[in-house]
């Protein structure tokens, strides 16, 4: 049996894609009416009926196209120099014609296959016999590489599965292997067994896709390194605000609303942070940041100037063993508190004061959660926290320290939120307050009521701006958000997003900016 065969046999048991023959076989029915055809000789384009429409001379294999209407690209391997060779196809105006071929790659290609993905954007896969391969988006008037990856050896062809987002490959001897074809999600791949099927799940409502208006200036050092944003608003003039970004392996950064980075700060491993502005403290106004650092178990506590400049202040201990995930609580009183978690699920709720220069914490309330959160975030209008109980949802509970700490369950991981449940935000804006939650499990960002019933308002996903030439986000840690006006596209506040995977091409770890107004049109809010 030929690995092709094999391959659309391994697909049609497992039930994951009908007409599978309709892609990377030697004759593609087009959506719109009449064929796309590949023999020894030429690629033809024909009608409905089977007359010639066009015609294009080559020695290829391996066909494979996506079309609209029956206009799109196709794409053939050429027998002769094993190079991809994309086709813009158009059966209204019977033409065939080659686009921009991809740059010299360092390898011979053995199998190549489309992917449209949820955005309407093609991508192509292309993999050489030593399991080398590359992921390029089709688009504009060359091909940009998005990222590299690993497939079988001697894969010599593959599939994708578009409404799955699935790439299938084939590995001799194994079997047939399922990779996430989304290059925004994480890398996972999976062996499919004869006549197996995937599991039902439950069906989770459909995220929309915005597009990221920024990006920030990545991080210093590859790996998983970003973790979690802050924004600073400029008191007067908010254009030149701020957003803080922890490093995991060295300290803060700060960067501009260009996504240019203003400072960095050697302090240590931080992993989340959070701020307040305007707090009276012993009588003196100041706008006041803390993160979590992970080399002395601390609390860090850092100060702005009046451009927005930061500073270290003081450290104080957690008394904890590892700690994690932090956020900060401003009373009605006018007081602020700092709520820390270590992985183990305990909560420590600290009371922050300044007497003169002395800066002290002060252990309010403890709490506990059944496994590992990090993720949580105060509503400070209304006395309330949110904490996210990473592999279950998230909870609700009192702010306050003097409050019972008896948690709700506002939202479980299951249809629309899924595990990891990471970064959390609060939008306060004229129409309502909305929490903002990380699914990191799909990629995605849930939007629900900040005030029960804790409706689900929508979820969306962040995807490529090709314009700007910045990919979507994945794999998200933290988030934050803001509803003052920033300006431009930031009117009606922005959201800042760690992006777990630099794409477009790889890279170290940045965070995004979106545009809020983008994010309440998708979802009508």
């Amino acid at each position: 049996m030929t690995m092709h065969k094999h391959l659309l046999r391994a697909a049609a048991s497992l039930c994951l894609f009908a007409g599978a023959a309709a892609h990377g076989a030697d004759r593609i029915a087009l959506d719109g009416g009449g064929w796309l055809s590949l023999d020894k000789h030429a690629l033809q384009l024909t009608d409905a009926a089977g007359k010639e429409l066009a015609r294009l001379p080559m020695r290829a294999k391996q066909l494979d196209a996506r079309t609209t209407n029956g206009s799109g690209i196709a794409v053939v391997l050429d027998a002769d120099t094993q190079h991809a060779l994309p086709i813009r196809v158009d059966a209204g105006r019977g033409e065939l014609a080659r686009l921009a071929p991809l740059p010299q790659q360092p390898f011979g290609v053995e199998g190549l296959c489309l992917f449209r993905d949820q955005q309407g954007l093609d991508f192509l896969f292309v993999a050489a016999k030593d399991g080398q391969a590359e992921q390029w988006l089709m688009h504009g008037a060359t091909p940009q590489l998005v990222r590299k990856l690993s497939m079988p050896l001697d894969a010599g062809q593959c599939k994708v599965d578009d409404a799955r987002h699935t790439l299938y490959a084939n590995e001799k001897g194994v079997g047939t292997w399922a990779y996430e074809a989304n290059s925004e999600a994480m890398p996972a791949r999976t062996l499919l067994k004869a006549g197996a099927r995937l599991p039902a799940g439950p069906a989770a409502s459909p995220a929309v896709v915005v597009e990221p208006r920024a990006q920030t200036m990545p991080v210093a050092r590859l790996g998983d390194v970003a973790d979690d944003p802050a924004i600073w608003v400029h008191p007067q003039d908010p254009t030149r605000s701020r957003v803080l970004g922890t490093n995991k392996k060295q300290g803060l950064m700060v960067y501009d609303l260009q996504g240019r980075q203003q400072q960095f700060l050697d302090v240590g491993r931080l992993n989340n942070v959070d701020l307040r502005q305007g707090v009276n403290m012993d009588g003196k106004v100041l706008d006041l940041a803390v993160a979590s650092q992970r080399d002395d178990n601390s609390v860090v506590l850092f100060g702005f100037d009046a451009d927005g400049t930061v500073a270290e202040l003081t450290r104080f201990a957690t008394g904890f063993p590892e700690v994690y995930g932090i956020c900060l609580f401003q009373p009605r009183s006018g007081a602020l508190e700092v709520i820390v978690n270590d992985k183990g699920g305990a909560f420590r709720q600290f009371r922050i004061t300044r007497g003169g220069e002395a800066w002290r914490a002060a252990l309010a309330r403890e709490f506990k959660v059944d496994s590992q959160p990090e993720g949580c975030v105060a509503d400070d209008r209304n006395e309330r926290l949110f904490i996210g109980e990473e592999k279950r949802g998230v909870w609700t509970l009192a702010a306050r320290a003097d409050q019972p700490s008896t948690r709700k369950l506002v939202l479980g991981v299951g249809r629309d939120l899924h595990a990891d449940v990471e970064g959390m935000a609060m939008y306060e804006g004229a129409k309502g307050a909305y929490l903002i939650v990380s699914s990191q499990g799909d990629s995605s960002y849930v939007v629900l009521d900040a005030q029960a019933p804790y409706r689900v308002r929508g979820r969306f996903k962040v995807g490529f701006n090709l314009a700007e030439g910045i990919d979507g986000t994945s794999d998200t840690d933290g988030l934050d958000v803001t509803s003052k006006n920033l300006g431009g596209p930031y009117a009606q506040g922005m959201l800042v997003i760690q992006d777990g995977y630099k794409r477009l091409p790889d890279g170290p770890q940045n965070f995004k900016y979106v545009s809020w107004a983008d994010v309440a049109k998708a979802l009508k809010l």
